[in-house]
């Protein structure tokens, strides 16, 4: 029993991690048309700063994950307009770009940090109690704002008007613009929300497992996974590939251990997708 509601907890949290960071990816290229690839690293890098902010200043950890989102959504408006923008429309440069500000986070946190491991404290220090049953309090919150901000993001693209106007830009640039939507404003809002997303994830995961300069090249693909495996521009799709994926690496550990239960997951990827390219709710992926 208790093994079970602890693998039942750890595919909770890594799904919603999971889908938190392949929404901001999916975001970008449904209305900028860029895959993001530096998107990991943006992920990697919120965490040292939050790191950064509440071990080394000492700052309330709280606090220091709101000021990580806010840096990092104030860098999302700085790559749209002078990274993103500039190359509109021509995906092998946008692709360059983002591999340069890959090596250049990435280089930057290894100069400054170092390669050494390290971890942010417990959010939620301390151990729930529920008869002989008992889960971890920092994962339990961490599931719970994942949650909370999955939906409050759907409920903002389907509900608000700026939701909207990022559905009407992500599907027709242009009779957008002849409706008087501003493309520039609203994929610089994109662009924040989807860094913001990704910092509130590398935060809350740096608090369950550890940091590395390198950590976001394995959050990268497993949104890469979620976003091809649910469906090019499917949101639901990529909710139901990361419930999935996240069960998936979540159980798979238990029975088969190092790297090839994460071999094995992908290889049940593939095959689907051999099966059924265009992902469970969308188009196909080529």
């Amino acid at each position: 029993m208790q093994l079970t509601l602890i693998t039942v907890v750890n595919a909770l949290i890594l799904s919603s991690m999971y889908i938190l960071v392949a929404l901001g990816f999916a975001l970008l290229f449904s209305i900028m048309g860029i895959l993001n690839f530096a998107h990991g690293a943006i992920y990697m890098v919120s965490g040292y700063i939050c790191y950064q902010l509440a071990v080394e200043w000492g700052l309330n950890q709280w606090i220091s994950l709101l000021l990580s989102v806010i840096i990092i959504g104030g860098f999302g408006l700085f790559l749209e307009k002078y990274c993103f923008r500039p190359f509109f429309g021509n995906l092998k440069r946008t692709i360059i770009v983002c591999i340069a500000i890959i090596i250049i986070l990435e280089t930057t946190v290894n100069v400054t940090v170092g390669t050494l491991v390290r971890s942010l404290p417990a959010f939620v220090p301390g151990i729930l109690m529920a008869g002989f049953v008992s889960v971890s309090a920092e994962k339990l919150v961490t599931f719970i704002i994942g949650g909370s901000l999955l939906a409050a993001m759907v409920s903002f693209i389907k509900k608000t008007k700026l939701g909207q106007q990022m559905q009407a830009v992500s599907q027709n640039t242009e009779g957008a613009a002849l409706q008087g939507i501003s493309a520039h404003r609203i994929s610089a809002l994109a662009c924040a929300l989807a860094c913001g997303l990704a910092a509130v994830a590398g935060c809350l995961m740096g608090a369950i497992f550890n940091l590395s300069p390198f950590m976001g090249g394995h959050m990268l693909l497993k949104a890469l996974e979620l976003v091809i495996l649910g469906g090019i521009g499917s949101i639901g799709g990529i909710f139901f590939a990361g419930v999935l994926i996240g069960t998936l690496d979540a159980t798979l550990p238990l029975f088969i251990g190092g790297a090839a239960s994460e071999a094995i997951g992908l290889g049940v990827i593939i095959i689907f997708l051999l099966f059924r390219p265009q992902g469970f709710f969308g188009r196909e992926a080529g």
